[in-house]
């Protein structure tokens, strides 16, 4: 099987965002529609197991179709990722842990502005979202340090992902942090947060650098639509941090 990430476009009209995604991700694109002999499911049987990951631009309930007989198990499947031709939403289909889909889905929302969807329960069960914002070049160490004390007695194990703005994408004490704790790194535009840009704390450094009022407060709220802000923008050594804690199943009192 290649190491190869290849991209999958059922229809020509989904072409400008394949491009995006292999200038951003890499990976060979398969434009079906040139070999009219065969089927597109066809064609896609062939191809399945040359690579180890895949993107598929389409509708879920094509790709489901598409995998049918294919399947084995999660040792040996390729990861899919499926992402919608209106670049909405990136669901890790198969292969979530074994084959990397959750963490393909984070890359491709990255690469596009979509947002991840993954349903493993590891993942999907972990309650809270932290929004951060650093200075640049802070070691990883002060990201820690800044994280584990907004956290209080919460663990770092119930951090579902890490949210920033773009100017932070390749941050790299936020991605050695990611790294090292297993935690994926989703990345917001600048323009998304600026239209959600409510803070308790507006900074004139975030202003001044970023355009701004703050970062990890609205990126945090962004990120978990249905939590609730439980820990407002906490700073720390050239880091900003707050944490918001998803509803779901969560009694308030």
């Amino acid at each position: 099987m290649s190491s190869e990430l290849s991209i999958w476009l059922v229809r020509q009209d989904s072409e400008a965002l394949a491009r995006i995604l292999q200038s951003q991700l890499g990976g060979t694109l398969y434009r079906p529609w040139l070999n009219p002999v065969a089927t597109q499911k066809d064609q896609f049987a062939q191809a399945y197991r040359l690579h180890n990951q895949w993107i598929m631009i389409a509708t879920s309930g094509i790709v489901v179709r598409f995998l049918d007989g294919l399947t084995r198990d999660k040792h040996h499947d390729p990861a899919v990722v499926v992402l919608d031709e209106a670049g909405r939403f990136a669901v890790s289909l198969l292969a979530g842990h074994e084959g990397g889909a959750n963490q393909l889905a984070y890359r491709v929302a990255n690469a596009v502005g979509a947002v991840p969807v993954i349903t493993t329960a590891t993942e999907a069960l972990k309650p809270l979202v932290v929004g951060i914002g650093c200075r640049k070049d802070v070691p990883v160490e002060r990201i820690t340090a800044a994280i584990q004390q907004a956290l209080g007695f919460r663990h770092i194990n119930e951090i579902r992902e890490l949210v920033t703005i773009d100017l932070k994408a390749n941050e790299p004490g936020l991605l050695a942090f990611c790294e090292q704790q297993a935690v994926p790194l989703r990345v917001l535009s600048s323009e998304t947060v600026a239209a959600r840009a409510w803070v308790t704390q507006p900074s004139d450094w975030v202003k001044q650098n970023a355009g701004l009022p703050g970062v990890c407060e609205p990126c945090a709220l962004i990120a978990s639509p249905r939590g609730r802000l439980i820990v407002p923008k906490l700073t720390l050594n050239g880091v900003a941090v707050a944490i918001v804690e998803d509803h779901y199943g969560i009694t308030y009192k």
